[in-house]
């Protein structure tokens, strides 16, 4: 779960993850980015310090460093996963939370974390940093002729964003050879960008699709219904979470207070919110899928 805060009393503001071994999804990141952009844009870096070098993607961590000084932020954006951080002069910022990466601001008088990756010195005084426990995140710096895509190639192999609906159409041309199991394919970042396991879950239940049939075996107006109902899954995650200004105390790594909404996810052996029958939980991919066996025939 990504979340964004601010403690009463305090000057941090944190952007993290508090469940430290779920891979943030769409939802926990877009939360990520509006906080970012609310806090950082205009903003000019005045110093940076890596802590560890491995942190950083690109360049070398001395040219990184070197880099990013005197630069001011632009926009902050999203794609799949990714943080975009644009700055004024055409030149970028790109990162990915993985497991345990967040970013904070502190104010002056904040105590720093004790597993900072990355600080960054803004012009008002404050530090952004880069903390990440588990050290899968990344931060790369992305030069002004480069774009993003040629530092980070999979950027360019991203699927569709599904945040304002997908195509049917495109979906279908995409599934219509795919033998997997439609779960699994909702989780291959080539087919739709930034969709995980809950947010997998919730679409497929909502639209009524059993997860364990083969992709390319549903039909055009079973796509349609499962477009509509991805987008408006990780709409109302968002909504439930990414735009409340809260400190989250939930263990299940979704975002805000989504758990509290979940049809299907983590529910395993409760009764179905709309037929009573009991959550069932199957292994695809390796991942914990959770589905009801009577409205996901």
């Amino acid at each position: 779960m990504q979340e964004f805060y601010r403690e009463e009393g305090e000057d941090a503001i944190v952007i993290q993850s508090r469940k430290r071994t779920a891979m943030p999804e769409l939802p926990e990141v877009e939360t990520v980015r509006r906080g970012l952009e609310r806090e950082i844009v205009s903003s000019r870096i005045i110093a940076v310090k890596v802590l560890r070098p491995a942190s950083v993607g690109f360049p070398d961590p001395k040219l990184f460093t070197k880099e990013l000084k005197g630069r001011t932020f632009k926009a902050v954006r999203r794609r799949g996963k990714y943080l975009l951080m644009d700055f004024d002069d055409g030149s970028g910022m790109a990162a990915h939370l993985r497991m345990s990466g967040r970013f904070l601001i502190l104010g002056k008088c904040d105590t720093e974390p004790a597993h900072t990756r990355i600080r960054m010195e803004l012009d008002d005084g404050r530090l952004l940093i880069f903390d990440d426990m588990r050290v899968f995140g990344r931060v790369w710096f992305v030069p002004k002729n480069s774009g993003f895509d040629k530092v980070i190639p999979t950027l360019a192999e991203l699927g569709p964003e599904p945040l304002k609906g997908l195509d049917s159409k495109v979906l279908k041309e995409k599934l219509e050879r795919k033998t997997q199991p439609i779960k699994s394919a909702l989780l291959d970042q080539t087919i739709i960008a930034g969709i995980g396991n809950i947010y997998a879950d919730e679409s497929l239940h909502r639209a009524g699709i059993n997860p364990l049939r083969a992709a390319k075996d549903l039909k055009p107006k079973e796509l349609e219904r499962l477009c509509k109902e991805i987008s408006i899954v990780l709409n109302n995650a968002i909504a439930s979470g990414g735009s409340s200004l809260r400190n989250y105390t939930d263990a299940s790594g979704t975002n805000g207070n989504y758990q509290n909404e979940a049809l299907v996810y983590g529910r395993k052996g409760q009764e179905c919110r709309t037929c009573a029958k009991l959550i069932e939980r199957a292994k695809v991919a390796g991942r914990s899928t959770h589905y009801c066996p009577k409205c996901q025939k």
